[in-house]
């Protein structure tokens, strides 16, 4: 991740992973507190790929994000790679959720009036985060394991190292399937 976190906090954090099901609500709290900041800068980095007056906020999106985790609580965290690698995928499926019921609503339900070019923009952003979200579910199909690296690579923000951790392979694999996941999902998107 883009945070710089300390070897103290890593500790810290991975020791909270580890007993997050046997844990107490206490430890639910300090994880919330360890973790607030990095999801946050995750949540923005998300937001600043959408339109501009996207109704959805940076924490709102954590907000979700975490009920989301909390209602996990026999998940077996590996690590704090692993657990922004999951948190990086219900945030791109909050987007992704909420873009669809936007485009549902466009097609006639609660409907309102916004100019011309609002309404093209705010098409656009919708179909695009839907075009790529299409394009890594056919790319999961064919090729799982660069799907994965594209969604915590591009989406969890993890650096190629915390990448290989999570997936548990080694850096130069991950570099080489981030190039071609890359290459191939351009493609995928400019034939739509």
């Amino acid at each position: 991740m883009s945070v710089e976190v300390s070897k103290a906090e890593k500790d810290d954090l991975t020791d909270l992973l580890g007993r997050w099901g046997t844990g107490t609500p206490a430890d639910r709290e300090r994880l919330l507190a360890a973790v607030q900041r990095e999801l946050r800068r995750l949540a923005a980095a998300y937001m600043r790929r959408e339109r501009p007056d996207h109704t959805l906020q940076p924490t709102a999106l954590v907000n979700e994000a975490y009920l989301r985790l909390v209602h996990a609580p026999h998940v077996r965290w590996e690590g704090r790679a692993h657990f922004f690698g999951i948190a990086a995928r219900l945030m791109r499926q909050i987007l992704v959720d909420h873009a669809r019921a936007r485009q549902r609503l466009k097609r006639g339900g609660n409907a309102q009036q916004i100019s011309l070019t609002a309404a093209e923009h705010e098409q656009e952003q919708s179909a695009d985060l839907l075009a790529l979200n299409d394009a890594l579910e056919t790319l999961s199909e064919v090729d799982p394991q660069r799907s994965r690296i594209v969604e915590l690579r591009f989406f969890g923000g993890l650096t190629i190292e915390e990448t290989a951790q999570v997936m548990q392979v080694s850096t130069p694999t991950i570099e080489r399937g981030w190039r071609a996941a890359r290459a191939w999902l351009q493609t995928e998107l400019a034939l739509q």
